[in-house]
């Protein structure tokens, strides 16, 4: 079974300079030789060292890991084929790239069912080509949270901020005016198109467009 999507078409998901500049670029042409997505796995644990949309020093073309996500979104995962990415024990790339193709593709209504499992994931890593450790579930909490990803940005996502009050219970709070919901741990609510997600652990939530 493919993974529920957002429904824009590949060459949308990405900011449209990005994109371009994969599609054109040898290294993504020399990709079409990889016909697998095993094929591809082992290619970012041969090739990615770090998940930022471009190269670093003078060469500015995209990197080696959005032009293998771009290569991902061509195949249309499934999900057990992203359980696979999300849970690999070879490379932190490799589940890095998972979670980036859940953020660009994925329908938004269904990211916290997929990121919840990992946000306090221990496994360290570099994102960056700085080599700045951080933690996968800090990674994971920041794709949520962020709308910018270095020099691209995010589908801004509807985000929720929960706090607990004297009597345990939580509230919920939108980032629109005016709006405040309370509600008890593993509940949701439905506001027009927008399911909203609570967890009894987090300090947010991330909500469909």
């Amino acid at each position: 079974m493919e993974i529920q999507t957002c429904g824009k078409p590949i060459d949308s998901l990405l900011e449209k300079v990005l994109c371009m500049n994969i599609l054109s670029s040898d290294y993504f042409k020399e990709l079409y030789r990889l016909k697998t997505y095993h094929e591809v796995i082992d290619e970012i644990y041969n090739q990615v060292d770090h998940v930022e949309p471009w190269m670093t020093g003078n060469c500015r073309g995209p990197s080696t890991a959005f032009c293998l996500l771009y290569k991902f979104f061509t195949m249309k995962l499934t999900v057990k084929q992203m359980h696979g990415l999300l849970k690999h024990p070879d490379s932190p790339y490799i589940r890095a790239i998972g979670f980036l193709y859940l953020r660009y593709a994925a329908d938004p209504k269904t990211l916290w069912s997929w990121f919840e499992p990992y946000i306090k994931d221990e496994e360290e890593f570099s994102p960056g080509s700085s080599g700045r450790m951080t933690t996968m579930g800090v990674y994971v909490r920041d794709l949520l949270l962020g709308q910018n990803f270095w020099t691209t940005r995010f589908l801004l996502l509807l985000l929720l901020y929960v706090r607990r009050s004297n009597a345990g219970r939580m509230h919920a709070s939108l980032t629109l005016p005016g709006l405040e919901l309370e509600a008890q741990p593993r509940t949701s609510f439905c506001i027009g198109t927008t399911l909203i997600l609570f967890s009894p652990e987090s300090l947010f939530l991330c909500c469909g467009r």
